[in-house]
């Protein structure tokens, strides 16, 4: 059973730097290309199936007020979820992104939830980042890794950081320039839809943990 949480912790951590998961909303949608199907004597179209979400390519599975659950599928079909925002500057221009995941139970450690934060490459890294909610005390988390998409920092929520975050209205995400490090970006992180939107992930999870677990077991019979 250790495995299996470990396994879904390092999944976890994989999806979340994954370029297809950094793909924002503004990203075009990629039309599917439809057979034509059969038609009635009216010329009436009766429609042809749709193929669910693709292995590996994130998709929306609901959105929770500010949030999104988005979730991405393997091989099996069993999916697993983070919620996640597109966080915008000032002028409304993309800026960085955020996805919150709670942990599996009984994972080891004084973290009840993660998260990742990706910050456009011209961030100043040695400054790290920094996150309140309200107007509560700032807490600061260092970069761990660039790569093509962006600067990535992994948080980690104690029980009560994630009800502070379930309790408050709004998140400061606070990030300094490469090219002004005298200066300071402050994105707000809107906190409406996190506690239904962080049930839903869990539950996605916990069932995705369970499925995997099975099809493990039916595989090794």
């Amino acid at each position: 059973m250790a495995k299996t949480k470990t396994s879904s912790l390092a999944l976890f951590l994989v999806l979340a730097t994954s370029p297809l998961l950094a793909q924002t909303t503004e990203t075009p949608v990629e039309v599917p290309v439809v057979a034509a199907d059969a038609t009635t004597d009216e010329g009436l179209s009766m429609g042809v199936e749709v193929a669910g979400a693709e292995p590996g390519k994130p998709y929306t599975e609901a959105n929770f007020e500010a949030w999104e659950q988005r979730c991405v599928k393997n091989e099996a079909g069993i999916a697993t979820c983070q919620l996640y925002m597109l966080l915008k500057d000032g002028a409304g221009a993309a800026t960085a992104e955020f996805s919150l995941f709670g942990l599996p139970a009984g994972t080891e450690g004084p973290a009840a939830a993660g998260a990742t934060f990706i910050a456009p490459l011209e961030t100043l890294l040695t400054a790290g980042m920094s996150l309140k909610i309200d107007g509560g005390e700032a807490k600061a988390y260092p970069f761990t890794v660039c790569t093509e998409i962006g600067c990535i920092a992994r948080l980690g929520f104690t029980a009560e950081e994630v009800e502070a975050l379930k309790n408050g209205a709004e998140a400061t995400i606070s990030v300094v320039p490469y090219v002004a490090p005298d200066q300071r970006v402050d994105l707000k992180l809107s906190l409406a839809g996190i506690t239904a939107g962080l049930a839903a992930v869990d539950a996605a999870n916990h069932a995705a943990d369970l499925a995997n677990t099975a099809a493990k077991a039916a595989a090794d019979q």
